[in-house]
């Protein structure tokens, strides 16, 4: 804590030493895991290795920094390493003008590795296909562009250097190879390889002189494999497993002693896109998802694929000490970096009001994802510097946006209010649930529980960390493709103004705990 008063800061960093501030485990520590091992949305899932090390880029649509990449030294265990692309560039939505790009951006990543380089390829939605590398998977990354759009594209490159766009889109299904020059910075010849009804979320990968071909049926949650002898054709596609069985996009990824493992993405109502992870066996040619004595199915419980690695979580918590934010976090589209700050006040989160009339139209709503089975993240709120018309708060971030906000009215006095935001295919529907009361405190403490058993979540208040009052009573955590934001719930913090030129907020910490 950075500026808490002496019996506050105790209160709760007592609290935060007794419940581990950690994310859903799934480590048993015997040897095995339980799926999936991130317990939250990381969707379109593309994973390699290189050496003892594992490398999964995942789909970020509109936040923050995009594409997020994460590190592990046996599946199971995941750390974040960052953003691959840190400012989305190519329409001023991303910068929430002239409309906002909820649910679209950037997603559906293929990463791939080879000389010492990692490469990211992206299609980002309405533009040309982008090709990112770097030496260090940390960033940061550079990038071209190619001249054409390559919808979902798998990277892949073969024994001898040769570089390859493989791509299909789910309203057709015929895959397109598209071959690279030398330095994978132009396309020099197209081609129509293979036609697969529905198919899209390409991966191509190599083994034993085979090529394989995985892609997502979404019509009917499946995913397929093709095989060829060659990667001009003529291939033959087999059924794998569906949302039913385990998932319906991902691939495989070769471990150090040879064999391979399995990535698949699922569809979780209240969660999110998740992804399991599943051993795959070898039978006459293909690869078979689940174990022999239980073919076909990824299993709820297996094997860890590499023992011995250290047990480790993506970071949750933040005091905000730090001159850069962490990388658990993103941001609900490119900030307005001049109204936001970590170094105004040392220790503490500035967030000025950004210039919007909705939740959902302000710019500057830092995000972190929400995890489960249950999860909780507690705020402090310095409310010192509020301006008449500011509104700040915390809450969830998704298709539905349930929170606590204090907004400071036309005479400088705060009222605290609860409402949920549902955005539907008509627009946004308000259910002001608390309307908003006078309220004499400085400061605040805010509190949003997730449970995405349930598909549920609350929030919260306190003036001292002990007792906590719940405002507004259960909301829905949940999930849509069609609406929201493509992603599972967030947590959010925001401060937004219908003006410009307001106050701000400071934030004091953000504290995780999956501990009940």
């Amino acid at each position: 804590m950075s500026r808490l008063l002496p019996v506050l800061a105790a209160a709760l960093c007592s609290a935060a030493a007794s419940l581990p501030a950690h994310a859903w485990q799934s480590d048993n520590g015997d040897g095995t895991f339980t799926n999936p091992p991130l317990y939250a949305d990381y969707p379109d899932p593309d994973v390699i290795r290189v050496g003892d090390d594992f490398y999964f880029v995942t789909t970020t649509f509109a936040n923050s920094p995009g594409l997020r990449i994460l590190h592990s030294k046996d599946l199971v265990n995941w750390e974040i390493l960052g953003h691959v692309v840190e400012r989305l560039e190519g329409s001023e939505k991303f910068d929430l003008k002239n409309g906002n790009a909820y649910r679209g951006g950037i997603f559906a990543p293929s990463i791939r590795h080879r000389g010492g380089v990692f490469y990211v390829v992206v299609t980002p939605v309405g533009q040309n296909t982008r090709i990112y590398q770097t030496k260090d998977p940390k960033g940061p990354w550079t990038c071209h562009e190619l001249d054409r759009p390559a919808f979902d594209p798998g990277f892949f490159i073969d024994d001898d250097g040769k570089g390859y766009i493989i791509t299909s889109g789910g309203w057709d299904g015929t895959a397109t190879l598209l071959t690279l020059n030398e330095d994978y910075t132009k396309v020099t010849s197209e081609e129509k390889v293979h036609f697969n009804k529905g198919a899209e979320g390409s991966k191509l990968v190599k083994r034993g002189g085979w090529y394989y071909l995985f892609n997502a049926i979404p019509g009917r949650l499946a995913l397929t494999v093709s095989r060829a002898k060659s990667l001009h054709g003529p291939w033959e596609t087999r059924e794998q497993i569906d949302d039913r069985t385990g998932g319906h996009q991902g691939a495989i990824v070769d471990l150090p002693d040879g064999r391979d493992f399995g990535f698949v993405m699922i569809d979780n109502r209240f969660a999110g896109r998740m992804t399991n992870f599943s051993p795959v066996f070898w039978e006459d040619g293909w690869p078979v998802w689940g174990t022999k004595e239980a073919p076909g199915k990824v299993p709820e419980r297996a094997e860890k694929p590499v023992k011995g690695g250290p047990v480790m979580q993506p970071a949750t918590s933040d005091t905000f000490n730090s001159a850069t934010l962490g990388v658990q976090w993103e941001w609900n589209h490119n900030p307005d970096t001049a109204r936001w700050s970590l170094i105004e006040r040392p220790g503490f989160l500035r967030l000025h009001a950004t210039e919007a009339s909705t939740l959902w139209t302000a710019r500057n709503t830092l995000t972190q994802k929400g995890q489960g089975p249950w999860s909780r993240g507690d705020v402090k709120l310095d409310l010192r510097n509020l301006k008449p018309g500011d509104t700040c708060g915390f809450g969830t971030f998704g298709k539905v946006n349930g929170h606590i906000a204090v907004t400071c009215g036309a005479d400088g006095a705060l009222a605290l209010g609860m409402q949920v935001i549902e955005d539907t295919t008509q627009g946004q529907k308000t259910d002001v649930r608390v309307a908003p009361q006078p309220f004499r405190a400085k400061e605040v403490f805010l509190r949003t529980e997730l449970d995405f058993k349930s598909g549920k979540a609350m929030c919260a208040y306190s003036l001292d960390a002990k007792e906590w009052k719940t405002l507004g009573g259960e909301f829905d955590a949940t999930y849509d493709w069609q609406t929201g934001t493509f992603q599972g719930p967030q947590f959010a913090l925001f401060c937004f103004n219908p003006k410009p030129g307001a106050g701000f907020v400071d934030v004091d910490a953000f504290r995780f705990s999956d501990q009940r």
